[in-house]
């Protein structure tokens, strides 16, 4: 890619400005203060959207097996969005900035899909945890599940919810490790200009 060629970016950050790549040294301090601002601000928007998408929605299965499609389309759409943000950071003129932005889309996205999944699985089957979960005690549940801190005050009681428990338990692994290393590089090679 030559210096005068647009690169495509995917953020919006700097959207407008003249076709010239600018390296990031080359970016004034208060214009770099803005963009990450900017991402921050847009970062805090879609968490809380996320938020409120979780505590509006109805969220009423009818049966397991609904509840187990609903997981499954979930998580394919978490794989799906998960790719097309790396591949944006990757083409972002500050990569940085983009992965701040796609983690605070991606986590809120992967917790409130496994804690609205416990919440149903509760009021579907009360006897399922060791309390009977609202909405708060599912996110409550599934950040501490997430955390690895576990402080056993909720606790499944049937082998099934114990699985998905554990297969949360294992995807969180993924996340926090392959998941951050993958953005890491993604950035790295957004910011060497390697596409």
């Amino acid at each position: 890619m030559s210096a005068r060629e647009p690169q495509q970016d995917g953020d919006g950050v700097g959207a407008g400005d003249d076709d010239v790549i600018v390296p990031s040294g080359a970016v004034s301090n208060r214009r770099r203060r803005v963009m990450i601002a900017v991402g921050l601000l847009r970062a805090g928007a879609t968490s809380a959207v996320l938020m409120v998408l979780y505590y509006v929605l109805p969220l009423d299965g009818d049966s397991v097996s609904h509840l187990t499609l609903v997981l499954a389309v979930g998580l394919l759409a978490f794989a799906a969005v998960a790719y097309w943000e790396i591949r944006a950071i990757v083409r972002s003129r500050f990569p940085g900035i983009r992965a701040i932005q796609a983690l605070a889309m991606l986590v809120p996205f992967f917790l409130l899909l496994f804690a609205s999944t416990y919440f149903i699985l509760s009021v579907q089957s009360p006897e399922t945890f060791s309390e009977s979960l609202d909405r708060t005690d599912s996110l409550y549940f599934t950040v501490t599940t997430f955390a690895t801190v576990g402080f056993g005050d909720i606790v499944p009681r049937s082998d099934a919810v114990r699985l998905l428990v554990t297969g949360q338990i294992l995807l969180d692994l993924v996340i926090l490790g392959l998941g951050i290393r993958v953005i890491l590089g993604a950035i790295k090679k957004g910011r060497t200009g390697e596409l």
